[in-house]
Parts: structure tokens; sequence; C-alpha cells
């Protein structure tokens, strides 16, 4: 029996998630079914025009590698107004985003994540907060390859949003196999101890805020350095386009309230659905303490919630 090759191309995108423009088509029609043949048939595979798993497997990787030549046009976003997901391009209201393979990007070696390329929809339910304790995002990303640990995004001290890998992979950030497959991390650069200050004066980035009241775990924490506004401006661009594509609610843990300061039975058992800091998960963690997350989220639970239809 004949199989309808255009039935079964549109099937599978609607399984897995591709669109006939990974082939350079518009439509699901014949046009589709021989780029794909001639696609499979530069790549070695077998040449029937159907993009099955082995396939979408294959185009899957062959996308992430240049990512940043797929951005698409949209006249509500600038062409460089996008993060990554399962191959998809998600909206962001922020300026300033710099993907893994463009020429100022920051990546992540290979083997040191959860490789889900071209697999089921990776579906994370939870969000969280990191300092990175270095003085830069290249720094932080140099690190994270020495420790073999890994982070999908970065923001840098002048708020630029890094992202090192596609989210439908699991990043090793948060420090269990259990909330690393459920989130998505961010590492917000930042020295953390106030000897650095000079530092980030002398290299033209102005003075940090010196936070004096900061608390994890029931302990009062030493004055420390605290994240730039553009920095919390951009955390919050990235909550706002994590949230409104993959329903993560904007919420933290709360204990009559307030942000709870230390860790959340719910979110270190893996229940938890929202965004998070480190230490919420463990009391190993103290990031990132100071940070009003609640508040922060509130600012962004009152800003209008633009229509994603990517």
């Amino acid at each position: 029996m004949a199989i309808d090759k255009e039935f079964y191309n549109k099937s599978s995108a609607d399984s897995l998630g591709w669109d006939p423009s990974w082939f350079g088509c518009d439509y699901f029609d014949s046009t589709l079914t021989s780029a794909i043949r001639k696609w499979q048939r530069k790549n070695g595979l077998t040449a029937d025009g159907l993009c099955g798993p082995s396939t979408y497997r294959r185009v899957w990787t062959e996308r992430e590698s240049e990512i940043s030549s797929f951005k698409p046009a949209d006249r509500r976003f600038d062409s460089n107004r996008w993060i990554v997901h399962n191959g998809k391009f998600i909206p962001i209201e922020w300026k300033k985003v710099v993907l893994w393979d463009e020429q100022s990007g920051l990546s992540t070696k290979k083997g040191n994540y959860y490789d889900y390329s071209g697999e089921t929809e990776r579906k994370p339910s939870f969000f969280v907060n990191h300092w990175d304790v270095c003085l830069s995002s290249e720094s932080c990303a140099s690190v994270l390859k020495r420790r073999g640990a890994s982070v999908h995004f970065c923001i840098d001290n002048d708020g630029t949003i890094y992202q090192l890998l596609d989210t439908q992979h699991g990043a090793w950030h948060a420090g269990g196999q259990k909330w690393n497959q459920k989130s998505i991390g961010v590492e917000i650069s930042n020295a953390y101890y106030t000897k650095y200050q000079n530092w980030y004066e002398k290299n033209g980035l102005g003075s940090r805020p010196v936070l004096e009241d900061s608390w994890a775990h029931g302990r009062k924490l030493d004055p420390h350095l605290g994240f730039y506004p553009i920095q919390i401006e951009a955390a919050r661009a990235l909550w706002k386009a994590v949230h409104i594509r993959f329903g993560i609610p904007l919420e933290c843990p709360l204990r009559n309230s307030q942000m709870t300061t230390t860790v959340s039975s719910d979110a270190s058992k893996g229940r938890f659905e929202g965004f998070i800091h480190h230490y919420h998960l463990t009391k190993r963690k103290i990031d990132c303490a100071g940070f009003d997350l609640e508040s922060n989220l509130q600012i962004v639970r009152q800003s209008p919630m633009y229509c994603l239809d990517r």
C-alpha cells in the first residue's frame, strides 16, 4: 500500500515539532517531499521524501550547529530578539541577545549536558537563577566547560543575554538529575565578593550595589555585591519569554506572602512549578540571596503579554 507522503510529513511535523521551512518550503505538498528527498540524498540517508525520526534528528542537529542563520523575520521583533527551544525561535522583548553559534556567542561543551537532540520535546516546569561568582559571562562559560557543567543562559554585566544551549537539552546547572531534567537555568554575572568592586569600576562598568541585609538558610550573609539594574531588567525579559512559551507560572516559593530564603520542600523534591533561586533547592547554595524574586516577578505579571504564535 502506497504511503500518502504529504499526510505522513504533516503527522510527523505535528508529532516531532518541525515545519516545512526547515527544508526551505512553505507547505506540506509535493514540493516539500522533493526537498526532503534531496536533503536525504545529500546526507546519505534513504531518499524516500519522508521526514521520520532519523531524518528529523539529522536535520535538527544540522540546524543547531548554525541556528542563527535560521532566525525568522517578524515585524514585531528585531531579528536578533530570539531565544531557542527545540530548534524553534521564541521572541523575547530584549535587544541584546546572542546565540551560541554567533561570532561573539558562548557555547557549551558537548557531553556536558543531557542531549535530547531530535527527541520528544522537553517541557521544563521551573526556572533556576544563579550568580556565577565570575567577572563576566565569558569567564563563566569557560569555568563551566572546565568543570563539566552547563547552563542554558548567561546574563553579562551589560545586560547581554547569552544562550549557550538549546533549552531542549537538559543543562547540568542545578546539581541533581531530577532538577536538571525539569528546569531551565541562568547564570547572572556577579563576582559576589566586595573586594572585586574596584575591578568593575576600573573596567568602566560602574559600582555594583552592595547588599548588606541578605539572608540564606537562617543566616545573615556578609555584605556582598548585587546585580546591576540592567541585569535585573534582562532577567525579567527572559522570565517573561520563558513564561509565555512554556507556561511556567510567574510564582516563587513564599511564606506569609514573602519569598522564602531557604530550601523549598516542593522545589527540592522537583514538584515546584515556577521561578526559584538556587538556594531553594539545597542548603549548600546561597545564590541568589538578596535578590527579591517575588517583587520582580510581580513586575513581569503586570506587564503586557504579547501573543506568541510560533
